[in-house]
């Protein structure tokens, strides 16, 4: 299969890869480029509840309100100081 590339940098995708691989006008494409200037197309892994499982560290305990309240103070009391830019 081939195809061409436009003057705005857009190619047209044969039918018949996009027949195979199941696209439809508005799906997205990851583009790779490998060291031996093969091009990639792939689909986007879909982002779920379980692929974000243990992105953020959990705390030890939970903070209390007032923790809570002083730390956002602090932060407040920062990002307002003299002389720094808001």
């Amino acid at each position: 299969m081939q195809t061409t590339l436009t003057s705005k940098g857009q190619m047209t995708l044969p039918s018949a890869a996009r027949a195979r691989l199941g696209l439809e006008a508005g799906d997205r494409l990851l583009v790779t480029v490998v060291d031996d200037d093969t091009i990639i197309l792939k689909r986007p892994t879909p982002t779920t509840v379980k692929t974000l499982r243990g992105l953020l560290a959990r705390p030890k305990r939970a903070l209390t309100v007032e923790e809570m309240d002083a730390g956002i103070a602090a932060h407040l009391r920062e990002k307002h100081r003299p002389g720094t830019a808001k």
